[in-house]
């Protein structure tokens, strides 16, 4: 018995270790990445970088802050998920260059946020001796969690493309569209335009962008596809953390554990 516990307590420590070297080269992989982007003038990029590292202490923090330990394996996806989205995603263009690459992603946070959410309130659960919630009550919770930080980040997509003039909401070119806009008699009535093949955008200053094959969409489709992928990461991960909490006792090998924090004692 005790050197089934001593074996348990090494492989603990060396999948710890992997967590830890991970993060310290994908730290140190951002840092290069600010550095070049910071010479290069691409100031944007450089504060995407440094984004990427605050980000990467939420784990640690939460850590300190709510005595609760991250499974190693949600630990490592998350660093990994931050660095697929910003350093890969944003400023090495993964997103326009390999397809669904933002769809994956946005449907892994819809999980990973679940993820959180159900531990959060599954703790809560079995630490207060006057609140005794059912699983389907947890798995509710957990599921709204994660689309309100799915929808907080598109918010935050929203606004970089506002205030510093990226395009982390993806324009996307599309051939039909329908707004009262276009209704000339002022009635709220949509025009639909259908088969739209060239559409033409003209400056104060006289210069002209055409755009081939369609009009060009500013965000709209791209942010509701990833709520709706978000939405389904999130559905996936509430059923089978249902199922879990309902089998908990029975089933000590279920899967789900390795992406629920626990409190540590």
């Amino acid at each position: 018995m005790r050197n089934f516990y001593k074996m348990m307590k090494e492989k603990y420590k060396e999948t710890k270790k992997s967590s830890i070297a991970i993060y310290l080269i994908l730290r140190l992989l951002v840092i290069i990445c600010a550095v070049f982007e910071a010479i290069h003038g691409n100031y944007a990029n450089t504060f995407l970088c440094i984004l990427s590292l605050v980000l990467f202490t939420i784990p640690t923090l939460i850590k300190e802050k709510f005595k609760i330990e991250l499974p190693t394996a949600l630990e490592t996806i998350v660093y990994l998920f931050i660095f697929s989205a910003e350093i890969l995603g944003e400023i090495n263009n993964f997103y326009k260059v390999i397809p669904y690459w933002d769809t994956m992603l946005h449907t892994l946070n819809g999980f990973l946020c679940a993820g959180v959410g159900f531990a959060l309130i599954d703790l809560l659960n079995q630490n207060s001796k006057n609140i005794k919630l059912s699983p389907v009550y947890v798995a509710l919770v957990a599921f709204c969690f994660s689309m309100t930080v799915g929808v907080c980040w598109e918010f935050f997509e929203y606004g970089a493309d506002v205030f510093i003039r990226t395009d982390m909401q993806k324009d996307r070119i599309i051939t039909s569209v329908s707004s009262v806009a276009l209704n000339e008699k002022g009635e709220n009535v949509p025009i639909v335009v259908k088969d739209i093949v060239k559409s033409e955008m003209i400056t104060k200053d006289g210069d002209r962008v055409i755009v081939e094959n369609g009009y060009l969409d500013i965000g709209l489709n791209d942010t509701m596809k990833d709520l709706l992928v978000n939405l389904i990461g999130a559905t996936v991960f509430c059923t089978l953390g249902y199922i879990y909490i309902k089998n908990r006792d029975k089933n000590k090998s279920n899967f789900v554990k390795n992406f629920i924090p626990k409190k540590i004692e």
